[in-house]
């Protein structure tokens, strides 16, 4: 081989090299710290089992009275362009925040969208999640709400008693009229959608009654349901915030395990048989809970770079 020739084929390799580490794929968390007036955190994972905090705040919280961000999800639209939802506020409170950002970096400004407005004596809107549904090419956007002498309440106050709503939109500026999303016959929050494949959607929510306050799954071949084929409640009593992620031939359950104060994980291939592998994971102390999707290298560097200055001015 020539020089030229020689010179133009480690040029050539190199390019790959670089090329490969920006698309290669990282796993983001989202997160907040409790009070929850800091704002958006992520930790990051290259496998989806050991996480590391970024340990710095993206988004300081301004919409809704209570300037607070929970629950902050995630889901990017086909145009490359990130979508975040996060809960405003504990009570009295019938809207959820939005901004929306195409590096994680730099967001717009925030909007508090009033999705329980029509039901005034709705109190609250909790832990609003967002799924893009390719199919239909749109964002649903699901979350849980009281509306006290609604639903039969079993042992729960009437201002505890949630069932969950949702509204569709293709832009975050019309959105369609919030309708019931899954009134499971008991108190439920914190719900997320996940594809598994063609015509078949995962639901995975917390059962909020007083006797359980643990995570369980349902099942659809459509994103806005019906959901039927319930599950058992397959974590510890006290879990919430569960949030799904495929990895190799398995998928990941991670869920909040408030009074263990730590985070859990459960494993699964069919979502019929759970193992706990909580001890297995690594969470940083302090997390709470968001969803889960994947970036590039080149995406995570932006963010490294952005707490790295400000770690520096510290």
């Amino acid at each position: 081989m020539n020089p030229l020739a020689k010179y133009v084929t480690l040029v050539f390799a190199f390019a790959m090299i670089i090329s490969c580490k920006a698309s290669k794929s990282v796993y983001l968390f989202t997160s907040f710290h409790e009070p929850a007036n800091e704002g958006l955190r992520f930790l990051y994972s290259y496998d989806a089992w050991h996480w590391t905090d970024l340990n710095h705040t993206f988004l300081k919280p301004e919409a809704g009275e209570a300037k607070i961000m929970r629950d902050p999800s995630i889901a990017q639209g086909p145009d490359g362009v990130y979508h975040l939802v996060w809960t405003t506020g504990w009570k009295n409170d019938q809207g959820i925040g939005y901004a929306s950002s195409t590096d994680l970096v730099h967001w717009s400004a925030q909007q508090h969208i009033n999705v329980m407005d029509y039901e005034p004596t709705a109190v609250n809107a909790w832990a609003p999640e967002l799924f893009y549904d390719d199919e239909a090419d749109r964002f649903i956007i699901v979350w849980a709400s009281t509306v006290p002498n609604r639903f039969p309440k079993g042992q729960e106050d009437e201002n505890n008693n949630h069932r969950l709503y949702y509204t569709t939109t293709r832009d975050f500026k019309a959105f369609t009229p919030t309708k019931l999303f899954l009134d499971p016959g008991f108190s439920v929050i914190d719900a997320e959608i996940v594809k598994r494949g063609k015509n078949d959607y995962i639901l995975v929510m917390k059962d909020n009654t007083r006797p359980n306050r643990n995570i369980l799954l349902a099942f659809s071949n459509n994103p806005l349901g019906p959901y039927s084929n319930y599950t058992k409640r397959f974590t510890e009593m006290y879990s919430e915030g569960p949030s799904l992620i495929k990895t190799g031939n398995s998928w990941l359950i991670y869920y909040d395990s408030y009074r263990l104060k730590r985070y859990g994980a459960m494993s699964t291939t069919d979502f019929k048989t759970f193992t706990d592998v909580s001890d297995s994971v690594k969470v940083p102390e302090g997390h709470k809970h968001g969803t889960i999707f994947k970036v590039t290298q080149k995406q995570l560097d932006l963010l490294l770079k952005k707490a790295q200055l400000k770690n520096e001015r510290r």
